[in-house]
């Protein structure tokens, strides 16, 4: 189809998240034609609130860190986490870490943020227009064709040599090709609000992500204001679904059981609407095609209680500009860039992916809680918290340490030969709760 010289481009990237402008602004950058079709109309509202310290790298590269400072979002020094009933917590500081480059992070509200990036692709020189759905794409070996229903109601057609696919967990050409593949334990369900009257740390842990684990559910509290923290807790669907009450009545019950929430809670107001989300972790069995790159959550989903998936949306959607690049400067699709694209986003999807699998689990939550500085174990965790996606060898190595705990019949051999301090408190599995009537 012959759609006219004006609707043609370098790439077509769908959706204009944090992937999406990540990989529009980088193309733009590089003098690239790139057109950004986003079916919202920013600002709209987004979870996903808290991000990673090597996020900042690719804003300083974006050209957006100015921008974001101006916004006045927290900065965050570093993440706590805690068992529900208080009795276990560690603080990694970023700046303590030895294997991070980057020693702070920020919280965002996330229609604000993203809002923020949008503009700064467009600005870029991305030709970024909200309102539009995509509604198919196919692939010959011309290029790529896409239908897309615009604001007028009526479905109009672009041309690029390249697609990138950043349209999120709606996970477009995945689902149209049938690549999805859900995770079979990890079928969970967010309920979440924002509000003020937060009880928070004093110092410089005021602005910290707080992670508090309950068996097989847990609480997020994030700062993304002076005034206004986001909480939220994620929980089994199944379970969810056999509760009675409404999300808040349920999340409201949780709190009750968790009493390191709940003291933090004590005084909050709720200043929007109690929302859910299914967190249903996912990836996709491929990640590329001849002139297709798949960015974040449409390349593949997790639980996020890395906070992991904006830094990987717009790792991958940098990559995905990068490869775009070299295929043109090749002047043929597919190849060699594309397998490097695919395996890279691979094995960073696969490390987070890891880290949530053992998550769930006794012996590795006993070395993650109370880790040590032997062998610099520490400063590893704080890298893996950090982002450091491709880390140093000196990194990956110290983070194996802690897999065989869950994946070997000699859990806890291998807790014992870490000299874990003791602990009056410790259990051989998280502490139960049931929630009042």
């Amino acid at each position: 189809m012959d759609v006219g010289a004006e609707n043609t481009f370098d790439a077509i990237v769908i959706g204009c998240g944090p992937g999406g402008s990540s990989a529009a602004t980088f193309l733009a950058r590089a003098s690239k034609r790139v057109l950004v079709l986003e079916k919202e109309i920013f600002p709209r509202f987004h979870i996903g609130e808290s991000l990673l310290p090597c996020n900042m790298t690719i804003f300083r590269e974006m050209g957006v860190l100015p921008a974001l400072q101006a916004a006045g979002f927290p900065i965050k020094y570093g993440a706590r986490f805690e068992l529900g009933n208080g009795t276990l917590g560690t603080r990694f500081a970023f700046r303590q870490g030895k294997y991070n480059r980057e020693p702070t992070a920020i919280q965002v509200e996330r229609a604000v943020f993203d809002h923020i990036l949008l503009k700064h692709a467009r600005a870029t020189g991305a030709d970024v227009r909200e309102g539009w759905t995509v509604q198919k794409s196919t692939t010959d070996a011309n290029g790529v064709s896409i239908e897309a229903g615009g604001p007028d109601g009526k479905t109009h057609h672009f041309c690029a040599a390249y697609l990138i696919d950043a349209s999120g967990r709606g996970n477009l050409t995945g689902n149209q090709e049938g690549l999805r593949i859900t995770h079979p334990s990890h079928k969970k369900l967010a309920v979440f609000a924002h509000f003020t009257g937060v009880l928070r740390d004093e110092g410089e842990a005021n602005s910290d992500i707080i992670i508090a684990r309950l068996p097989n559910k847990w609480f997020w509290i994030i700062p993304i204001s002076a005034e206004k923290t986001s909480v939220g807790l994620v929980i089994d669907k199944d379970e969810f679904a056999q509760e009675e009450g409404t999300p808040q009545e349920i999340f409201d019950r949780w709190v009750e059981c968790s009493s390191a929430v709940k003291a933090r809670m004590a005084n909050a107001k709720r200043v929007n609407e109690t929302r859910t989300t299914s967190d249903f972790s996912y990836y996709n069995r491929r990640l590329v095609g001849d002139r297709l790159l798949r960015v974040g959550d449409a390349a593949g989903f997790m639980d996020p209680i890395f906070s992991a998936g904006v830094f990987l949306a717009m790792w991958s959607g940098k990559l995905a500009a990068e490869t775009v690049q070299s295929a043109i400067a090749a002047g043929k699709p597919g190849g060699r860039p594309f397998t490097k694209y695919e395996k890279r986003v691979r094995k960073g999807m696969t490390y987070y992916w890891r880290m949530v699998e053992n998550y769930y689990t006794t012996p590795f939550m006993e070395l993650f809680l109370r880790p040590t500085e032997r062998y610099n174990l520490f400063s590893a965790v704080i890298g893996v918290l950090a982002g450091e996606v491709e880390g140093s060898w000196a990194l990956r190595w110290r983070m194996e340490l802690f897999f065989p705990v869950r994946e070997t019949a000699g859990a806890q051999a291998a807790v014992a030969a870490h000299q874990l301090p003791s602990d009056p408190h410790r259990h051989e599995s998280p502490p139960t709760c049931t929630p009042p009537a």
